[in-house]
């Protein structure tokens, strides 16, 4: 957390100070007379001046006069002045920020097919549950993983390529959508045109963007949201693809691209700069192996490295399946979300809440959902997939968390 200044404030008793003075010298309060000032000047001056009332003066009141020559009698008493400090307290609020998984907007894929045969617009891809936790939430990120353009060429030999429409940032701003995630291993499926285009896409919503940029600066720049009385940073990377040289470029001093962390240093100097400027540091980290449900070792390993350079949280995706939970010291991890909203298969998801108050993580709570028929629904306690999700879940995690009936997870 930043140091704050405190301003300190400077006050004394003048006027008895340079009364007791003047009764020292055998003068009395009528013979002082000032050359060039006067004896007829208003008197409402007076009231100018701060007398502290734990120190009441029974005196006749001063002159005005008197407040014209205390700079001069404090000049030649070498008294220390009276100092009281003004703290400056910061009031803090609780931050509520809601994570979700993998989104895919490209027009030639089975869950946009379906939107449009609804009428195309995002209340037919996510429940009303969902999409009131997503824009009641002070801040609301997802993993944006493809670019939005209509210019450049699809990478050579790449499986699966993704392109959307630029007009479908629309969905993320119904949502509440606040900042998107573009360190992933389909942001340059295009190429850098589109992927310049995803930027300016994405700054016309005013939606913030991070672990991607126009050059390497940009990409390795934290975003910091004020909220609450913090300062929350947000830091974002990919060690996806892991065989080299990756389809998916990391941006250079003069090219953009994303931000990769297979070696990490890169990263852990973008989580050590956060952490000194913010109150609380975020890792959206795109690591794993799809469609594996236990994360592996070299996720671990990363994640002990985002750990011991300050991130307070670290949320993972890429696997396009749940993967549990794990505390390294006290920091939790969340290894995968799942696909969010992303194809036609049916699987388990999720969204991740974070409460955040004065710096510390208050509450983390794991809000499970399913994907299904290219529309996902939140799945709520009593329903017939929630014990079974929760419990897929505790399966998965490390042997030091707990889950609790209603999502919240905490360190055991």
């Amino acid at each position: 957390m930043n140091t704050k200044n405190r301003p300190r404030r400077i006050g004394g008793a003048f006027a008895l100070i340079s009364y007791i003075i003047l009764i020292l010298c055998g003068c009395g309060m009528e013979d002082i007379s000032i050359p060039g000032i006067s004896e007829s000047r208003e008197p409402a001056a007076v009231e100018k001046l701060d007398l502290p009332e734990e120190e009441p003066v029974s005196a006749p009141a001063p002159k005005p006069v008197m407040q014209d020559v205390t700079e001069e009698v404090m000049k030649e008493v070498e008294t220390p002045a009276e100092e009281t400090v003004s703290e400056d307290v910061t009031e803090y609020e609780p931050v509520t920020i809601i994570f979700a998984g993998d989104m895919n907007f490209d027009r030639r894929y089975a869950n946009m097919n379906a939107l449009a045969g609804r009428g195309g617009e995002i209340t037919e891809a996510l429940d009303e549950d969902i999409r009131n936790a997503m824009q009641e939430a002070d801040i609301t990120m997802i993993n944006n993983e493809f670019p939005y353009s209509e210019r450049g060429t699809p990478t050579p030999e790449k499986k699966f390529t993704f392109r959307a429409d630029p007009s479908t940032v629309r969905y993320l701003t119904d949502l509440g959508v606040d900042i998107v995630g573009l360190a992933n291993n389909h942001a340059y499926d295009h190429g850098p045109d589109a992927l310049l285009d995803t930027f300016d896409t994405l700054s016309g919503a005013d939606i913030r963007y991070v672990g991607a940029g126009h050059d390497i600066t940009e990409a390795m720049t934290p975003q910091y949201i004020e909220a609450g009385g913090m300062t929350i940073a947000f830091t974002a990377a990919t060690q996806i693809e892991r065989s080299l040289p990756p389809d998916t470029r990391e941006a250079t001093e003069t090219d953009p691209g994303v931000l990769r962390t297979l070696d990490p240093e890169k990263y852990l100097q973008v989580i050590r700069e956060a952490d000194e400027n913010a109150d609380f540091t975020i890792a959206f980290v795109h690591w794993g192996t799809e469609n594996e449900h236990m994360y592996d070792a070299s996720q671990k390993e990363l994640a002990g490295k985002f750990v011991e350079a300050g991130a307070d949280l670290i949320i993972g995706a890429h696997p396009h399946v749940l993967q549990g939970f794990e505390y390294i010291e006290d920091v939790p991890v969340v290894y995968s979300m799942g696909n969010f909203w992303f194809n036609s298969k049916t699987l388990d998801s999720c969204m991740i809440r974070a409460v955040v108050n004065e710096g510390e993580l208050e509450e983390l709570r794991f809000i499970p959902c399913i994907q299904k028929g290219c529309y996902t629904s939140m799945v709520h306690e009593g329903d017939a997939d929630y014990d079974r999700i929760l419990s897929d879940e505790v399966s998965r995690s490390a042997g030091n968390v707990r889950l609790s009936d209603e999502g919240i997870i905490t360190k055991q």
